[in-house]
Parts: structure tokens; C-alpha cells; sequence
């Protein structure tokens, strides 16, 4: 707490004689309790007792600790100001010390210490003050007033009932009067009420200055409490020993063999224990033996331990203060193979009026790839058969490829620990970067920036007319992109085949020593850098309308790569194995029956599309042609940023986009069969468990975390959690071991955030699967018992209307039409007369206007 603050009064002396000084004596006799000191600007600054602005004239005194003057004295040692009166400091006996501002120069300096406790006691208790107290207690006694009556004097205007009168409101004309009644071919008519489908209107806020307030005072508390901490230990076993033993199984002789083999009481002995045998091998058949129930309670349990968490716990943050400034990660991927490596997108966190204005400044300053590590923190896709292979999309539409196999040494450096990374020859402790191997042609790549990229398994490979085959290599060699300028592209890393080309030039070629490369870029993809082309160019037309579908997200059926995060040794393929690869001729390839060819499309304007990337062929022209996609869904109000399968059910797929999110089950086209309510927020990313199967997190806008469980709530988040200040751009979960289990989540400033996931969210029931897969089939028959009977009442609807219209055409009876014409016109006198009685009431119908 600060010192209390002394009377700036000058101390009224008991002895004045004694403590202040004779006109004629010199500035330097002071009194024995208190001792002048120069104080440079050094020490005032460390001490807080700046003159004219900690001390004045009327606030001169400051309480010092004796602790900080000590530790000055053993610090600067000769140098300190307090050194003079070392000794006394050291010796007083309290913890505070009374040091008084000298504004006058009273005793010829500019401060001075009070060295005992009697005169620091006197000049804190302010004895002046308690004389003036005495003083004022006698003056009250001594001058009573009497209460009195205060008297009423003439009231004297000073011109405010002008100012009244002027901000009244007087009537300056008489009052006007209207009558507004409706057109007599509109009363009675019947109304018929439909359904609009014009959409909404967004009528946003905004600050109007004309009334916006300045805050001029603030009432605020704060409350003090203390720090919670969270600690562990754990014994580390740190002097291992390797220890081995041999022994020799000890036999019989053959003879003895022989003889136990024909003796009886081994007969006899099988023989008894042959019933017990049999039965004990048909239980191993129906039960499982080893099976550990102990491990079966914690399971169904659902927590290891007596304290249960349900919070993601941040793990670690990464960010670096060069490539990820001012920069947005727009994509993450775990490493395949590296446990504990993770790759990170950088992009520029611009709008596309900055981006059009900045085009120039934006070549100078590119974006990155980064790679970070847990144990020595340093829109990529892994290919699946070689983890050292990256693709990647770009702003501009072209598609890029890297080859790190030279820096896979480093990565896994990393992951060792530090003692490795000692050993290595790299001491300039500057990261590597990495150049690219190939680049698409910017002529026939994406016209717009590539939003979603993804490998197709080594299971098969597309051909020229995207008919599924297979893959002899049994290499992950293409790829498919898409972009918002409404294609999608299949791509393959192999060079194309050549005609004119024989076997003997192309050996020579690859015998051919490559070129010095002063970049040290690997020549895995030198045939195709600059002169890359897509294999297939899948357009989406638009359903009953001309133009195109503008694509963001994609997710086909048979990707068996998009939740591959396991240590997966990669195959040695060479350095020149996708060189070597040539693009099979469409008779050499067999086709594959049992491969979808559907996929899922989410657009840019929140529908989500089901088409198929087969190519039909024109019977004219026999040209190759894209075909209108078979269905069309709008579901959410603006662009779909995830489209998602469940690495359980290959047939569930996730969406997400504007503010909610939708699941689907591909075969059912009849809509989706879980839609959740409208957010407050935007949703932003969507993203399943690997565990889980009922569990998937939405990314928001304002940096929470949504956990949905399918079986505990479907209409609001089991739980939520705030991760940053910023909107959330991807969430990507690794399970590389059984104890740790990962959540990678990355905001719109560049950071991102490692989270592991608790016991709760990570540990699914022996039935999980199974619950979730019925509930799938109860919403599923919710969804066709409503269309069946959405079909009912439509037709029962237009059996109605059938119904009217036969009615109308019928011709009316003569006598029926003057009985109706007789009724209408009695209602219409009786409202005539009920619009007079009330008007008449209200005072609006003079006796003038009545006749």
C-alpha cells in the first residue's frame, strides 16, 4: 500500500528554539535528527521522488524502505547517495524511512533524511493540525448559533419565463381533420395469403455521428484474487541399463521320449482331460479370454481418473515475428510420418481492394510454408506416397509442388531432441527455405485462387475421360483442385506421353547428367515446372439456368487420405521415381467398377451441388463435355468453407458455412438430415473427431470453439471454449499416439494454437458407433415420413383447387344471383350505418355534414 500521505501544514515545534534554526547561523546547522542529502536525478528516478512532480512544496515528504536504500548502498557501492549516513541506516531500527523535499534550501540542500523514530512520528502526526482542532473546538463553543427561521422575500424575474415560453409549443392553426376509409370494391373481398421466396433483406447497423456520446466518467471495480496454478511431477527413470539372459530348455532323451509317448498313464491322462479341452476351445470361440475387464469399466466409465476435464488444454503456441507477420494461415496439415511436425499456410491478410492496390508489393513479399516442431519451435497436402512431397494452391490459380526429402534429416532432428540437433553441421541458426520444384502454366491453371486441394489415393487413377482405373505404380501420382472460377481440375505428376518420343532418347535422357543447380532445387518435377497442365477440366452448369456454380470446397467418396496422420513409413520411390512414370495409354488401363464417381460441391453462394466428374462425348461434334450436376441444395445463406467427410461413416458429410452448419447422408436427396439453428456468430471452419464418432468442432468468427456431441445435444454445443481474439481459419486433429491426442487450431493473425484434447473428447464408448449410426437412421426416416407427407398435401392441395375451378365454370341460377346481390347490399347499408353511429360518437360528423 502507498505511505500515508502527510499535512503539506508546515509541523508546528514544541521547542522552536531547538528546531529551527537562528537568523544569524549558517545554512549547514541543521538539528542531530535529521541529516541533508544531494540527491542525483538517477536516484530520484529509482526511488520515486522526483522533484516538482513526486514531492512538492505542499507534498514534500516520501516514505523510503530501508530494504531498497541497503541494496542501493551494496549495489553502487561509493557511487550511492545514502552512503553517508550508511551506519545510521543500517541501525534504525524501523522497515520505513521519512525522506523530506527541502524546496527552500532551509538547511543547504535539497533533501533531507530524518534519522529517528520520535522526530518521524511527530512530523507524520501533524501536531499543527491537532492545535487547529483544539482552536476550532473552543471558537464553536464559544460562538453558538441559534437556529433561524428563513423569511420569504418577492420573487425577481431574470427573464427565464421568456426562455419557457419560447421552447413551448402553441397552436398557431386550427387542427385539420381527414377521413380515409377503404374503396368499396376492396370491403368484402376475399384474401388469399402465399408463400414468398424473395429471400431477405439485410439492414445492417451502422454509427450515425450525429449521435454518438462521448463518455466522460466511468465507474469501474476491480477485485482482487489470486493466481491459480496447475502443477505435476513425474519420476523419470534416467539411468537405464540393457541387460540380457540365455537359457536351455531342458529334453528329454529319445528313449525316454519313446517311452512316455506308450506309456499308459499318458493315455489315461488324455482321456480325461479331452472333454475339458473341447469345451474350454468352443468358449475361447464364444468369449474373449483375454479380454480385461478392469479396461472395460474404464471405458464405459469414460475417465481415467477420479477428476474429470472437459476443457481443451493449449498445448503450445507457435509465431513467428518474421513470416507470420501480418500474415493469416489459411491451411494446416499434420505430418504424415514425423510425429510432433506440423505444416502451416501463411497468406496475406488482405481484402481484394488492398490485394488489387498492393498487386506490386504483394511479388515482393511472398507468403510460406511453415514447419514447426514441438521440441525446437521452428495450404500444404502431404502426398500420401511420399511424405516429402507438398502441394500447394495459390492466389493467382497455379499450383505449386515442393520436395523437402532434403531437410527430412532436420525434421526428425527435431523431434528427437536437442542432443541430436547438436551433432548436425547447421550452426548459422537461420531456417532453411525451401524453393519450389514445379509451378503450374499460369495460361491453363485456375483463373482464381485455389480454395481446396486433394490427393486421390494410390487405389486407382482417373483417365482422360475421368473413369476410374487402376493404378499399377500404386502411387499417389494425381491430384484434384478447384476454384471459384467455377472448374474443377484433375492433375497428374506424371510426364505426359509423347508419340514422336522413343525408349532409347528417353534413357539417354535420364542418364544425362542434370545441371548444376545454384538454388539446390531437386529435379523431381523439372518436366512439368512452367508447362504443367491439368488432365481433366470438370466445368459445373448451373441446374435449369444458364451460367456456372462457383466451387469452394470438395469431397469425394473413395478419398481414403484425408484422415491419414499415422506414422505411415513412406515409400522409397527416388528422387527420379515421378520422372520415370509415364501416363498409361487408355488400353492398358482397366477399368474400376466399384469406384464412385459423385462428389459434393460446396459453392460460393451457399449451395451445396451433387455431381458426377465423368466426361460425356458429344455425338456430333465429339467433343468432350461436363454434365449438369444431378441436384442442388441451398442450405446455407452465404459461401461454403467445409465439406467433410466422417472418418467413420463414409457417407456423411459435413458442411458448414454463413451461420450454421448441416450433416448430409449421401443417397439421400431429399435435403439434409440434421440442420442446426441460425448463430449468432459466423461459423468459419468444421472439422470431425479421429476418435469420436458423435464428435465434430466449429470454428467461429469471434475465436470460440464449438464442441458438438450428436449424442447428447442437437441444438447447442456441449461445450464452448474462447481460443483468440481472432476469427478461427482451420482446425485439424492428430492422433499419432494413444496418450496424446492433438487439436491444431490457427486464427486470422497468424497464430497457431496446439490444444490437446481431454479424456472426454477423445475416449469414445465400446457403442458409440452403433448409436450414432441408428440415430443417423431415425433422422433419416424423420426426413422421408415429412417429404411423404409434404407429397400428400400437395396433391391434396391441388385436388382442392381442381375442385374451386370445376365450381366457378358451373353456370349460377338467376335466382341465386339476385338472392346474393339482395344480401351484399343489406351488409353494405348496415356498415354505412354503423360508420355514422361511430363517427357521430367520436364527434367527427357535424349535424351539416350529416344531411
Amino acid at each position: 500500500m502507498p505511505p500515508k500521505r502527510p499535512k503539506s501544514r508546515a509541523i508546528k515545534q514544541k521547542d522552536k528554539n531547538k528546531e529551527t534554526p537562528d537568523e544569524g547561523a549558517p545554512e549547514s546547522a541543521h538539528p542531530d535528527h535529521i541529516f541533508p542529502l544531494v540527491l542525483t536525478s538517477v536516484t530520484q528516478e529509482m526511488f520515486g521522488c522526483r522533484a516538482d512532480e513526486d514531492v512538492t512544496g505542499d507534498n514534500p515528504y516520501k516514505l523510503l524502505r530501508k530494504e531498497d536504500i541497503v541494496q542501493d548502498m551494496k549495489s553502487r557501492a561509493a557511487v550511492s547517495d545514502f552512503s553517508p549516513v550508511k551506519q545510521i541506516v543500517l541501525e534504525y531500527p524501523e522497515d520505513e524511512l521519512l525522506l523530506v523535499f527541502d524546496r527552500d534550501f532551509t538547511y543547504g540542500q535539497c533533501f533531507y533524511l530524518v534519522l529517528t523514530v520520535e522526530a518521524k512520528e511527530n512530523m507524520m502526526k501533524s501536531p499543527a493540525q491537532a492545535d487547529d482542532e483544539e482552536e476550532l473546538m473552543e471558537d464553536e463553543e464559544e460562538h453558538v448559533v441559534e437556529p433561524k427561521t428563513p423569511k420569504s422575500h418577492p420573487w425577481i424575474s431574470l427573464g427565464s419565463e421568456q426562455e419557457i415560453e419560447d421552447e413551448s409549443l402553441t397552436q398557431a392553426r386550427p387542427q385539420l381533420r381527414y377521413k380515409i376509409s377503404p374503396l368499396m370494391r376492396h370491403c368484402g373481398a376475399p384474401v388469399r395469403f402465399s408463400d414468398g421466396n424473395d429471400g431477405y433483406v439485410e439492414c445492417p447497423s451502422y454509427e450515425d455521428k450525429s449521435f454518438s456520446l462521448t463518455q466522460m466518467e466511468r465507474s469501474t471495480s476491480v477485485q482482487a484474487s489470486r493466481d491459480t496454478t496447475h502443477s505435476s511431477t513425474q519420476t523419470l527413470w534416467k539411468y537405464p541399463k540393457n541387460m540380457c539372459t540365455q537359457y536351455e530348455p531342458r529334453e528329454f532323451s529319445p528313449e525316454e521320449k519313446e517311452h512316455l509317448l506308450r506309456s499308459e498313464s499318458l493315455r489315461n491322462f488324455i482321456t480325461s482331460v479331452a472333454r475339458r479341452l473341447e469345451e474350454s476351445l468352443q468358449q475361447n470361440i464364444l468369449s474373449d479370454v483375454f479380454c480385461d475387464d478392469w479396461t472395460v469399466l474404464c471405458e464405459d466409465d469414460g475417465v481415467p481418473t477420479g477428476k474429470t476435464e472437459t476443457q481443451l488444454k493449449e498445448y503450445q503456441s507457435f509465431m513467428d515475428l518474421h513470416f507470420s507477420k501480418e500474415k493469416s494461415i489459411s491451411h494446416v496439415h499434420w505430418h504424415p510420418s514425423i510425429s510432433g511436425v506440423i505444416a502451416v499456410a501463411m497468406t496475406e491478410r488482405l481484402s481484394l481492394e488492398e490485394r488489387i492496390d498492393d498487386s506490386t508489393k504483394l511479388l515482393l513479399n511472398p507468403s510460406y510454408i511453415l514447419f514447426w516442431s514441438f521440441t525446437d519451435p521452428i495450404n500444404p497436402q502431404f502426398c500420401p506416397s511420399d511424405p516429402n512431397i507438398i502441394a500447394g494452391g495459390c492466389l493467382n490459380g497455379q499450383v505449386v509442388l515442393w520436395d523437402i526429402s532434403a531437410h527430412v534429416e532436420r525434421l526428425q532432428d527435431t523431434r528427437s531432441g536437442s542432443d541430436n540437433i547438436s551433432n548436425k553441421p547447421d550452426t548459422s541458426g537461420v531456417i532453411p527455405v525451401v524453393r519450389y520444384c514445379a509451378v503450374s502454366g499460369i495460361e491453363s491453371g485456375h483463373k482464381a485462387p485455389v480454395t481446396d486441394i486433394q490427393w486421390l489415393p494410390e487405389t486407382f487413377e482417373v483417365s482422360r475421360l475421368g473413369i476410374p482405373v487402376e493404378n499399377p505404380s500404386r502411387m499417389s501420382v494425381q491430384m484434384v483442385t478447384c476454384s471459384p472460377d467455377c472448374c474443377v481440375l484433375f492433375w497428374d505428376l506424371r510426364p505426359p506421353r509423347v508419340a514422336s518420343q522413343s525408349l532409347t532418347d528417353v534413357k539417354q535422357k535420364s542418364e544425362e547428367k542434370s545441371p548444376e543447380n545454384p538454388h539446390g532445387v531437386p529435379n523431381t518435377f523439372k518436366h512439368l515446372n512452367l508447362t504443367w497442365k491439368p488432365l481433366i477440366r470438370v466445368t459445373l452448369p448451373k441446374i435449369g439456368s444458364s451460367g456456372e456454380y462457383s466451387p469452394l470446397k470438395f469431397s469425394f467418396r473413395d478419398n481414403t487420405v484425408d484422415y491419414v496422420t499415422g506414422d505411415k513409413p513412406p515409400q522409397d520411390t527416388g528422387r527420379e521415381g515421378f520422372a520415370q512414370l509415364r501416363v498409361p495409354s487408355a488400353k492398358q488401363q482397366k477399368p474400376l467398377e466399384n469406384i464412385s464417381t459423385k462428389l459434393y460441391v460446396g459453392t460460393e453462394d451457399g449451395e451445396l451441388i451433387y455431381t458426377d466428374w465423368k466426361m460425356e462425348k458429344d455425338n456430333d461434334s465429339g467433343r468432350l463435355f461436363s454434365a449438369k450436376p444431378t441436384h442442388q441444395f441451398l442450405t446455407h445463406h452465404a459461401l461454403v468453407n467445409t465439406v467433410s467427410r466422417s472418418p467413420f461413416f463414409e457417407d456423411i458429410i459435413l458442411t458448414v458455412g454463413s451461420f450454421g452448419f448441416a450433416i448430409w447422408k449421401e443417397g439421400v436427396m431429399s435435403g439434409p438430415i440434421l440442420t442446426s439453428a441460425c448463430s449468432e456468430i459466423v461459423c468459419t471452419i468444421g472439422h470431425w473427431s479421429l476418435s469420436r464418432p458423435a464428435l465434430f468442432f466449429i470454428g467461429k468468427e469471434d475465436g470460440k470453439i464449438e464442441v458438438w456431441d450428436l449424442l447428447q445435444n442437437t441444438h447447442n454445443p456441449s461445450q464452448t471454449q474462447k481460443i483468440s481474439t481472432a476469427s478461427i481459419t482451420c482446425i485439424r486433429s492428430s492422433s499419432s499416439s494413444g496418450k496424446h491426442h492433438l487439436l491444431a487450431v490457427s486464427d486470422r493473425i497468424g497464430t497457431l494454437h496446439i490444444l490437446q484434447i481431454p479424456w472426454t473428447l477423445r475416449k469414445s464408448s465400446s457403442n458409440e458407433k452403433q448409436n450414432v449410426r441408428k440415430y443417423l437412421e431415425k433422422e433419416e426416416e424423420r426426413l422421408e415420413y415429412f417429404e411423404k407427407r409434404q407429397i400428400k398435401h400437395e396433391k391434396h392441395k391441388k385436388e382442392m383447387e381442381a375442385e374451386q375451378l370445376k365450381n366457378k365454370r358451373e353456370p349460377v341460377p338467376l335466382k341465386q344471383v339476385e338472392e346474393l346481390e339482395a344480401e351484399a347490399l343489406k351488409e353494405y347499408q348496415e356498415f354505412l350505418a354503423l360508420e355514422k353511429t361511430v363517427l357521430k360518437n367520436m364527434g367527427l360528423l357535424t349535424q351539416t355534414m350529416d344531411l
